[in-house]
């Protein structure tokens, strides 16, 4: 089920939770505690790149339960965007931090890596004994998503009953594994962080923390791979174009229009049955600031169990966290082989969900991009 009280935003496209990196950690944990299922996605500039061209390269991200910024650049277009992501949540820190940390030690499962890369990552954290354990390794070579999913591989994971699944297989076949796999899957807490296993098990060495500070990892990744330096060089000019297009666009919008408490308050939400749809009519302006009462709503539109719709004739203005939470609502209905509609969008709505490269929610629909 979907959690619609995540403190979600829209970036470029992909849903982020504004956590701290306490708050992941703690997140991680009681999803270890409680075995409840957590799909952690880590999305950094070549995820985001990636999702813009890939559908179900986004919709992986889409369908995580936590998805937390890996990267220096999406802190710095969300704080130029207002978006309260404050700080980098890099997958491989909050490996590490739950591998120093004390309470109760958690156990992995490392499934990925070149031949011998698992087994060495396993061998050094069962050596260091602290607050992270290995219990199992799977190293499955380069064979299709299919030929990576066997009933064998699968028992062998549940068996190990780890509470952290780390896998590695590069990141778009890594997380469409995830999706493929994660409802066979019995271990709580699962993850694609490929370069983590590498650190682990000491075949790359991790970039100093004042190059993590202030956003120059990606060089000493160059320095300890050089084969990344066209990944890099490519992000970096999609990244240009989309900072021409959409993120200075956005900022400039957002300083010329601001909503104040009165039109939030004036923001109604009302929703009714109406043959295979459930809809839900929205007016007013929605930001982070009035948002609550939509989480509720959304949760009782998708126990409904039908077609979605939003009908936004009446929405003068909407923000990232609006958007943000739309798109869960879009991800499940898609899991559940259902629809959402996005009925009569006025121009200021279609503009933000353009500068948030989410125009992806409209397809079928009437929406049209603004000029």
């Amino acid at each position: 089920m979907v959690n619609f009280h995540r403190d979600v935003y829209c970036l470029l496209g992909l849903p982020f939770d504004a956590v701290d990196m306490a708050g992941a950690i703690q997140h991680v944990r009681e999803a270890a505690a409680q075995r409840t299922p957590c799909f952690m996605s880590t999305p950094n500039l070549n995820f985001l790149i990636g999702s813009l061209t890939d559908g179900q390269f986004r919709d992986s991200v889409i369908h995580s339960d936590l998805s937390i910024a890996d990267g220096m650049p999406l802190v710095w277009i969300a704080r130029l965007l207002e978006i309260p992501i404050r700080e980098r949540l890099a997958g491989s820190t909050l490996f590490d931090l739950l591998r120093g940390g004390s309470g109760k030690q958690l156990s992995v499962f490392f499934f990925g890596g070149s031949d011998g890369v698992a087994e060495a990552a396993c061998r050094r954290l069962r050596l260091e004994n602290k607050g992270l354990t290995c219990v199992g390794y799977e190293s499955p070579g380069f064979g299709s998503i299919e030929e990576m999913s066997s009933d064998g591989i699968v028992q062998r994971i549940n068996a190990s009953k780890a509470d952290f699944l780390l896998v590695a297989l590069g990141a778009k076949r890594g997380q469409a594994w995830i999706e493929h796999n994660r409802a066979r899957i019995a271990v709580p807490v699962i993850s694609h962080l490929g370069a983590v296993l590498n650190f682990v098990a000491g075949m790359v060495n991790r970039a100093p923390a004042w190059m993590h500070n202030i956003g120059l990892e990606w060089l000493w990744r160059i320095k300890e791979e050089p084969v990344l330096w066209h990944r890099y060089f490519g992000d970096g000019l999609a990244l240009l174009i989309l900072l021409a297009t959409r993120v200075l666009p956005y900022a400039w919008y957002l300083q010329r229009h601001k909503t104040d408490a009165d039109e939030l308050k004036m923001a109604t939400a009302e929703t009714k049955a109406e043959g295979q749809h459930y809809v839900v009519h929205l007016r007013g302006a929605w930001t982070q600031r009035n948002i609550a009462p939509l989480r509720d709503c959304f949760s009782k539109a998708v126990l409904a169990g039908k077609d979605v719709r939003l009908e936004m004739g009446g929405v003068t203005y909407v923000d990232s966290a609006f958007v943000g939470l739309v798109i869960l609502l879009q991800g499940h209905q898609k899991q559940q082989g259902r629809q959402l509609l996005i009925a009569s969008p006025q121009k200021p709505v279609r503009r933000v969900i353009r500068y948030c490269c989410a125009e992806y929610l409209c397809l079928g629909t009437d929406f049209q991009s603004p000029e």
